[in-house]
């Protein structure tokens, strides 16, 4: 079981978001702790940095594998979220 660290910027991200999405993308990252790597979430070139699609929005978080630690840094809309 891995532990979640959410940025506060993620938070910012996820207040200004219509609710319904909030709500989804809430549970998509509880989702992380017990399994950090979904069959849809992409590796991006970066190492062990990774994007989950939530609809039209996209989570991007880093895995720690030694320490079990997952870190949500942003939650964008997808044409956003790769810049």
């Amino acid at each position: 079981m891995y532990n979640i660290r959410i940025l506060r910027r993620v938070i910012k991200d996820i207040e200004s978001l219509p609710n319904d999405y909030a709500r989804l993308i809430s549970q998509h990252i509880d989702g992380l702790q017990a399994n950090p790597r979904p069959q849809d979430s992409k590796k991006l070139k970066r190492e062990e940095i990774f994007s989950l699609r939530v609809g039209v929005y996209r989570i991007l978080y880093e895995i720690d594998d030694a320490n079990q630690m997952v870190t949500v840094y942003r939650v964008k809309h997808r044409r956003e979220a790769y810049r």
